[in-house]
């Protein structure tokens, strides 16, 4: 049965629990492993709403789905094509995500974390979904014009590493087939994305093998799947919603 996590401030301390309905089932422990239930239940209204996991790292794809390779003429890769989240650019739930002091176009890329339970290194891909503790919703905001305004490199670690660029969560959902989720991106009210994950270049446990190969992955780093279509640019005063069910939504300005 799927229970959906979440970390919270409240009375001064962080915490963490499920969530069922407005409800939080106070939890104490570890998140990944065992962690205890207890006696205390706190409505969500009450508390302040954190980033569900605390990565040691972010790691976002690139050209993952088919639709959005065809749309833009890609090959498909042999092997994953990913870049690296700046800690900094991590962000809470309905908190603002801050307009650099450009006027450079900013865009949302509203997208499904997988979220690492246990440390994976060099996991094969029969073994991978072991070490995947659940799934989280991800804006994995960009400044699209830096990306290659230099020719001799592409920049895409700074046009996706500045300060706010990476809200995630509100909750970290378990015992979910990810092939099922669909993933909707609002822009003040607009649909913008609605796209499924059955469209994926590389599967969950291929991501999650494949990847491992490479550096090792512990508890709570995330791997965003990539996007599809209908990434756009955002204005300031903008509300983005990126919703995945199941898991939740989340929501933040942009200001």
């Amino acid at each position: 049965m799927s229970k959906r996590w979440v970390r919270f401030s409240h009375a001064g301390n962080t915490q963490f629990g499920t969530l069922e309905g407005d409800n939080i089932q106070v939890h104490t422990g570890d998140m990944y492993v065992n962690p205890v239930k207890t006696d205390t239940v706190l409505n969500i209204n009450d508390v302040k709403v954190l980033m569900p996991a605390q990565p040691t790292k972010i790691i976002a794809m690139w050209n993952n789905f088919h639709e959005l390779a065809k749309k833009l003429n890609l090959a498909d890769p042999a092997e994953p094509l990913y870049l690296i989240k700046a800690p900094n650019s991590y962000l809470n739930p309905g908190e603002t995500i801050q307009k650099p002091p450009t006027d450079d176009k900013v865009v949302f890329e509203g997208e499904l974390g997988i979220v690492i339970g246990k440390t994976a290194k060099a996991v094969s891909e029969a073994d991978a979904m072991d070490y995947v503790f659940g799934y989280t919703v991800a804006n994995d905001v960009t400044v699209a014009t830096i990306l290659n305004r230099d020719e001799s490199f592409a920049q895409w670690v700074r046009a996706k590493g500045l300060d706010t660029f990476c809200p995630f969560g509100p909750t970290i959902a378990t015992d979910l087939d990810p092939t099922t989720l669909v993933v909707k991106t609002v822009l003040n009210g607009d649909v913008r994305q609605n796209y499924p994950i059955s469209d994926m270049r590389f599967s969950t446990q291929q991501l999650v093998s494949m990847i491992s190969a490479d550096m090792t992955l512990f508890p709570g780093d995330i791997i965003l799947c990539g996007t599809s279509v209908g990434v756009g640019s955002m204005k300031p005063g903008s509300v983005v919603e990126v919703e995945i069910a199941g898991i939740g939504k989340l929501t933040n300005d942009f200001k």
